[in-house]
């Protein structure tokens, strides 16, 4: 007599994650009171309710307090070189687009010495997220102007007042032809969370600059001036698909200074949807090299 039997039904149980599980084994090494603690905070809660698990994303980073980002961050990381960040960052997403790939760097790294690589990124709509700790200020260096400090400021380089006028990245962002532009505050957790979940959900290049104190060298955006000022763009009922208005409230800088979504462009091919390579075959970082080991081996050679 033979008796027959259904396999049982075994499901695997997905544990949900908590922002711990997201902390890297590095503590973090910034003054008491930056404002990059925040963003790393915000970042861990946003992965966690979005769903994401950290083999499934990519901390890129280049130089710069801001930069030590992927140390403290428990996910794939790599600290790369001064401005290169999203150079690296852009193979890194065509060798592996299944990946959540984001930057992490300060206002010196993506705007100043990566600031060309930021103009191109952003308009090959390379598909990652671009986080940028906007504090105004060389904080690593100890003390010097970045590009976007404003005009008049004294600091350790400029004695008499800054006679450059600072760059303006959500208006170079736009023009560029990044297809997902933001502003946030580290003082506003709940509002940088949304942001940071809406930037990394968005197809295409996402820039979210975030105003993050610098309470060591920087003594004129502190916290007390960005939160008299800070307006949320979702309070005043802004169009994200008017790019002129968009451009416009980026300009907006005294009593108001406008944080949020300030534009957004859906359906626009990222690169690597673009790149008919990756058309089929899955991403390639799965796939076979094409050449034998010796043939590797004689490259990498060659290349050492």
């Amino acid at each position: 007599m033979s008796v027959e039997t259904t396999a049982p039904d075994v499901t695997e149980e997905v544990v949900p994650l908590k922002a711990k599980d997201f902390k890297g084994k590095v503590d973090p090494d910034w003054c008491v009171g930056c404002g990059d603690f925040g963003v790393l905070s915000c970042l861990q809660k946003a992965c966690v309710e979005l769903g994401y698990r950290p083999h499934e994303m990519l901390i890129i980073s280049g130089i710069g307090c801001s930069s030590n980002f992927p140390g403290f961050f428990n996910a794939y990381g790599m600290h790369t070189l001064h401005g290169r960040a999203l150079a690296v960052a852009t193979g890194a997403q065509m060798a592996n687009h299944e990946l959540n790939v984001i930057v992490t760097g300060g206002d010196g790294d993506g705007y100043g010495i990566g600031g060309n690589h930021f103009t191109h990124t952003t308009r090959r709509n390379v598909d990652l997220t671009y986080i940028v700790m906007d504090n105004q200020i060389y904080g690593l260096t100890t003390g010097q102007i970045s590009p976007t400090s404003r005009e008049d400021m004294k600091t350790k380089s400029t004695p008499f007042g800054s006679v450059e006028a600072p760059v303006n990245p959500i208006t170079a962002a736009i023009m560029n032809g990044a297809t997902f532009v933001a502003r946030g505050f580290s003082g506003d957790a709940k509002h940088l969370t949304q942001l940071l979940q809406q930037g990394i959900q968005h197809k295409g290049f996402s820039l979210i600059d975030i105003f993050s104190p610098c309470v060591t060298f920087n003594k004129d955006n502190d916290y007390p001036f960005f939160k008299q000022r800070v307006k949320k763009l979702e309070d005043e009922g802004h169009d994200t698909t008017d790019w002129k208005d968009a451009c416009e409230k980026a300009m907006v800088w005294g009593d108001t200074i406008y944080t949020g979504l300030f534009f957004q462009k859906d359906g626009i091919p990222s690169l690597d949807q673009r790149e008919p390579v990756l058309d089929e075959g899955g991403p390639l970082a799965r796939r076979s090299l094409g050449i034998n080991q010796n043939q590797a081996q004689k490259i990498i050679k060659r290349m050492m």
